[in-house]
């Protein structure tokens, strides 16, 4: 007789967001209202409209923020730079990498909670709009348990995706820039498939996020909650629950017991929770620090005649009770990390020339020998001009050399921020090369603010035993 195993039931949730079956649990948190909640709702709004005004501003006759793919080309804050200045951008990435490192050590989780889109347009704009349409945390769970179709929520859905279509044009804004936003808007689709399918799908994409996936976007599609056992030490600060005055909880009429702690076990800290998580139970990967919990406890614990900050920033050490101390290695190494990376980078920036000269080979044969003895090298020069507007280029021949240099548009013009190539002919006489090679010097000049002198080992003909060539 066949023996069939019986299912493994999880103990408990492997996620806030899954129930023990495996379905998906929706959270519907509750928001508490308070002074970090006010914080964080000013900034929120003050960070949606920068965003949304970015793509109109203009400096120094340039968008403020402009990342054109299309044209490779990422302008910020007036200076527009190329794909090929790799160090600057190892440079930019490398500081950006390394703030994020000195404010995690020092604040934790302060982007997920504070400025991280995600949370920002989650909890201040998509998650307010469904509790005034669907009544609440209670409203919402109704419509759950009636199976989701009901007119409130299809009529939140159409104001959700009326805003993933604004919030999709002004991200792409950023890529393309506002005129040619306005010119793919005024336009038929079917003039212009491609960016239409781009702008349909980027709409998508932000309807399903704040609509479908929501915290899960948080809890399982972002890496940096994983990164907090890396990034975060016992003296970051976080937000915390004080085990040492809150155990042991006593609820109701059990509050005079003697030696209960202050935690009355109202839950509200999980209930206002925007990832499902409940924060007496320590540090978790699922924490993005933004407060709520804070703000729901304070309240309580007004009501109930206790101090506050039962729930507080802090950090492992001193709910530990241990003494605060702010000083530490990597809070001294990053900056100075920092420093050395930010210098590098504006040393770089402030002192990089007009233009960025690539001397290449040919595809072909390397050289060509004339019947009068002349020897004819051609090379590919290639001209990225980080100016502002057109450049002209002359290529001329500086070494003491019998020879000359031909160039077929003399001077080469590049248009501003392009990149641009041309094949240049060396002419030499044959003595002029040893044992086959001959390096020559030029310099590359746009006649103003930009000279370069470059050397080049040209390939050419060698002398064959019998005192010719071959």
């Amino acid at each position: 007789m066949a023996v069939h195993p019986q299912p493994v039931q999880a103990p408990g949730r492997v996620l806030s967001t899954l129930n023990v079956d495996g379905t998906r649990r929706w959270l519907r948190p509750r928001p508490s209202r308070g002074r970090w909640w006010d914080r964080r709702r000013v900034l929120a709004y003050v960070l949606m409209f920068v965003f949304f005004a970015i793509p109109y501003i203009r400096f120094q006759g340039k968008p403020l923020i402009l990342l054109d793919l299309p044209r490779r080309e990422f302008t910020l804050f007036g200076t527009t730079f190329l794909p090929t200045e790799t160090l600057l951008f190892m440079l930019g990435f490398l500081s950006v990498g390394i703030t994020i490192f000195l404010l995690t050590a020092l604040f934790g989780r302060v982007w997920c909670g504070w400025g991280c889109p995600q949370t920002v347009y989650m909890e201040f704009l998509f998650r307010p709009l469904e509790r005034l349409i669907e009544g609440g945390p209670r409203g919402s769970v109704q419509i759950d348990q009636q199976g989701g179709l009901a007119p409130r929520r299809l009529l939140k859905y159409a104001i959700y995706l009326l805003l993933a279509i604004f919030l999709a044009h002004t991200f792409l804004a950023y890529f393309v820039g506002i005129d040619a936003l306005k010119h793919w808007v005024t336009r038929p689709p079917q003039q212009h498939w491609t960016s239409f399918l781009v702008m349909a799908g980027t709409t998508l994409a932000i309807f399903l996020d704040f609509a479908w996936f929501r915290e899960q976007t948080c809890l399982v599609a972002c890496p940096y909650g994983r990164l907090q056992s890396v990034l975060l030490d016992k003296r970051s600060l976080i937000v915390g629950y004080d085990a040492v005055r809150g155990e042991p909880r006593a609820k109701g009429g059990a509050l005079r017991v003697l030696n209960a702690g202050d935690c009355v076990d109202c839950t509200m800290c999980v209930q206002t929770c925007p990832t499902g998580i409940d924060i007496r139970d320590g540090l978790q990967m699922e924490c993005i620090h933004c407060t709520q919990c804070m703000d729901a406890c304070d309240a309580v614990m007004a009501k109930v005649g206790k101090p506050l900050g039962l729930i507080r920033y802090s950090s492992m050490e001193e709910l530990a009770g241990k003494a605060r101390r702010l000083f530490r290695l990597r809070v001294m190494l990053y900056p100075l990390a920092l420093s050395v990376a930010l210098g590098l980078f504006t040393w770089n920036l402030l002192h990089r020339p007009s233009a960025e000269i690539t001397v290449l080979r040919v595809v072909g044969a390397p050289y060509t020998l004339q019947s009068d003895g002349t020897v004819v090298s051609p090379i590919r020069i290639k001209i990225a001009n980080r100016a502002g507007e057109l450049q002209r280029y002359q290529i001329t021949l500086t070494s003491k050399d019998d020879g000359r240099v031909v160039v077929p548009i003399d001077p080469f013009p590049v248009p501003a921020h392009a990149t641009a190539s041309t094949v240049v002919f060396f002419e030499l006489p044959r003595t002029a090369f040893v044992n086959g090679e001959r390096e020559v010097t030029f310099t590359v000049s746009d006649g103003a603010h930009f000279t370069r002198a470059l050397a080049y080992r040209l390939v050419g003909p060698s002398p064959a035993p019998d005192g010719g060539s071959k």
